[in-house]
């Protein structure tokens, strides 16, 4: 395999992350959705050997952080220790099937979405925004939709 493809399909599901996360949504339909970009790069690092997944995770976190206006740092900060987790578990990734997958995308939505609050209840304080806690479970959800789909588009 060419070593620049793993990369070139990065950028193609980076920017498609980026356009999803910036579509204009109501506000419930958009904090209760997965983190885009966790699911999309959680398939290139299982499915793409390449190394520097947490230099690349730090800088596809810090693009999100400047898209959504967040606080920079956070979304990579949660995207690193997300992508920490998925490396973790990416040889049981393999021999899973489906729902065991989604449970490890769960987790992984699970411990992006803790940091991702932890510091925003830092900066911000606790506002009443419950859909928040539905991103991991959708994430889980969408992605036998989102493996389909990026396996139909990794051999073009």
């Amino acid at each position: 395999m060419n070593t620049q493809r793993p990369y070139l399909f990065l950028i193609k599901i980076t920017l498609f992350s980026l356009i999803l996360s910036a579509l204009p949504f109501n506000e419930a339909v958009l904090d209760s959705s997965p983190f885009w970009m966790l699911l999309l790069f959680s398939y290139w690092l299982i499915y793409f050997p390449v190394r520097g997944g947490l230099f690349t995770a730090l800088i596809l976190g810090t693009l999100l952080d400047i898209l959504q206006g967040d606080i920079l740092g956070q979304n990579a900060l949660a995207l690193i220790l997300a992508s920490l987790f998925i490396n973790k578990v990416k040889q049981s990734f393999f021999v899973s099937n489906l729902s065991t997958q989604q449970v490890y995308i769960f987790v992984a939505g699970s411990i992006y979405f803790c940091l991702f609050f932890a510091t925003h209840i830092l900066i911000h304080g606790f506002n009443d925004n419950y859909y928040l806690l539905l991103s991991p479970l959708t994430g889980a959800i969408a992605w036998p939709v989102v493996r389909l789909l990026l396996s139909k588009c990794k051999h073009q």
